[in-house]
């Protein structure tokens, strides 16, 4: 039996972590405006400037990636270029340990499609700790599309938030902001007419949603 997660409730957790997500590059920034207040140091103050630099566009992807991943992006019914959805994608990899590999037609496509493949790769980033490789496909009817994030690396696993929410929440699991965002992946999914699961196929994490008649 699962239980039920108010709007209010999975709203808020989704808010705390795109907090957490950015909170590192915005104190950066701060530690950087510090040192050149402070120091006169003209070394000191060129690395603090390009610390700044670095970190202010690392929140700017991260905040463009949330847009998508988690906001509404558009009206109801809205559709989304792919290729937009690639450049963020791309954007958020520059901070992370994983290399993007991205697979999909030059088209639009509904809105909440885009918003499900940002959030499975997330899982898909989760899932390789320590760095490698990340590949997201879809192909399909782009109005039932399959959506398929491959990693590859070491230690590669299924993220434990991931096995216990993607499927929905029981009452004997609590859900926090970390777990949240697979939770909000399988909703979507769900939402979309998909099946989604995720495993490890060999030394390799898929997760792939689909039509549930192609399961």
């Amino acid at each position: 039996m699962q239980g039920d997660v108010s709007a209010l409730e999975l709203a808020a957790l989704l808010c705390s972590r795109v907090c957490h997500d950015v909170i590192s590059p915005v104190g950066a920034i701060t530690n950087g405006l510090e040192v050149l207040e402070d120091d006169d140091d003209p070394e000191m103050r060129i690395h603090a400037m390009d610390l700044i630099t670095k970190s202010a566009a690392q929140a700017s992807a991260k905040l463009q990636f949330a847009r998508l991943a988690f906001g509404a992006a558009g009206s109801a019914g809205a559709e989304l270029d792919l290729g937009d959805a690639r450049d963020v994608a791309q954007g958020l990899m520059k901070s992370e340990k994983a290399n993007l590999t991205w697979d999909a037609p030059h088209a639009t496509i509904g809105k909440d499609f885009v918003k499900l493949s940002l959030n499975m790769l997330l899982i898909g980033i989760a899932a390789i700790p320590r760095g490698g490789d990340v590949a997201l496909t879809i192909d399909g009817d782009l109005k039932a599309p399959t959506i398929r994030v491959r990693s590859k690396g070491q230690a590669a696993r299924v993220p434990d938030e991931t096995i216990a929410f993607l499927g929905g929440r029981t009452s004997d699991r609590f859900l926090d902001a970390r777990g949240s965002q697979p939770y909000f992946t399988g909703l979507v999914a769900r939402e979309l007419g998909l099946t989604i699961e995720a495993r490890m196929e060999g030394e390799e994490f898929l997760i792939v949603a689909q039509p549930a008649a192609s399961a």
